[in-house]
């Protein structure tokens, strides 16, 4: 059975810069079945749902319904609901965590401030281990289910905090998932890969192995970061942060440049010049565009054939000083 996931791993189709953009995430847990829209097509209140939806617009909060791994009956109504809100900007990451009886509770809370990394000592800090969210929802795209619940199942049995998540885009990179506190997602993802991204993450590290990017920045940021790390071999979550991105024009290349990639301008439709900074102060200019010159494979089970975006840098350079940060928001 051909899927996307087998399409985008034959066609070695590149992982870097394609998270979902979420500076701060809010996990609700929603037992049962989920529908392809899981907020309004779960046992979640629709109404809820959409509210939820309304409040989160434009903050940079972003929103998925969890469970725990494993069977799911369809069962309405649940006595106490698991909740956390992560915040993933470096050097600001945190995780809250409470439990509630309504899901309607959350209609209350502050998405700016929430947002923009403000929690005014809401609910209580989780101190527990790294969180793995492996999507599964397989009403949105068969991959997810296919290849997310199993592994979820496995991670779960051998005793990692796992949960299964709606949907977190990215479909052809299944299995795929994402890690708290630093945002961190990973694609094509496998017990030992989760058990290498857990272990760093629980000593305020990250890896880059088959990581899609920090979902703090929008796309070409999360390109940049991990076309930097792997530049300077840096692993520490905290040590870089985008600090300010601006859009140029792609330039042509000639198909012999020494550019990273060795890519040409054919199907470049955007760019972007993209200000990384080290905690030590050292600075890089990272161009990175957006380019559609892949082989043709579909975004998800059942779509049309296209050449799928992916973000090229091509080009890093040492900055001599820091610019005034001004980066873009990351939307939901």
């Amino acid at each position: 059975m051909s899927t996307c996931a087998t399409a985008s791993r034959e066609s070695a189709e590149s992982l870097a810069g394609t998270a979902a953009p979420a500076r701060t995430w809010l996990l609700i847990e929603q037992p049962g079945p989920w529908g392809t829209h899981a907020l309004t097509d779960s046992h979640l209140d629709p109404d809820v749902g959409r509210a939820l939806e309304t409040a989160a617009e434009g903050t940079g909060v972003r929103i998925a319904l969890i469970r725990r791994p494993g069977r799911h009956a369809d069962r309405h109504g649940t006595s106490r609901r698991r909740l956390f809100l992560a915040h993933t900007a470096p050097g600001r990451s945190w995780i809250r965590t409470t439990t509630v009886t309504d899901p309607r509770a959350v209609l209350g809370l502050d998405f700016a401030a929430l947002g923009a990394g403000e929690h005014h000592s809401l609910w209580e800090p989780y101190i527990g281990e790294p969180l793995v969210l492996v999507c599964t929802n397989g009403k949105r795209d068969r991959c997810c289910a296919l290849l997310g619940r199993p592994l979820a199942a496995e991670l779960a049995a051998g005793g990692t905090e796992a949960w299964e998540v709606t949907h977190i885009g990215g479909h052809r990179f299944s299995p795929t998932l994402f890690v708290l506190p630093y945002g961190y997602a990973y694609g094509r993802a496998s017990a030992p890969l989760v058990k290498e991204a857990v272990e760093t993450a629980r000593d305020g590290r990250v890896t880059v192995n088959h990581a899609r990017g920090r979902s703090a920045w929008d796309r070409p940021g999360q390109a940049a970061d991990l076309a930097v790390r792997q530049l300077i071999g840096e692993d520490l979550a905290d040590a870089l942060d985008v600090v300010r991105t601006d859009t140029v024009w792609p330039e042509p290349r000639s198909a012999d440049s020494l550019t990273p990639g060795n890519a040409s301008f054919t199907g470049a439709s955007a760019a972007w010049a993209i200000t990384v900074a080290h905690s030590d102060g050292r600075v890089w200019r990272v161009v990175v565009e957006q380019r559609a010159d892949g082989a043709a494979a579909p975004a998800s089970c059942g779509a049309p054939l296209g050449p799928p975006a992916r973000m090229a840098v091509v080009s890093i350079s040492a900055a001599s000083s820091m610019p005034q940060r001004t980066v873009q928001a990351v939307g939901r």
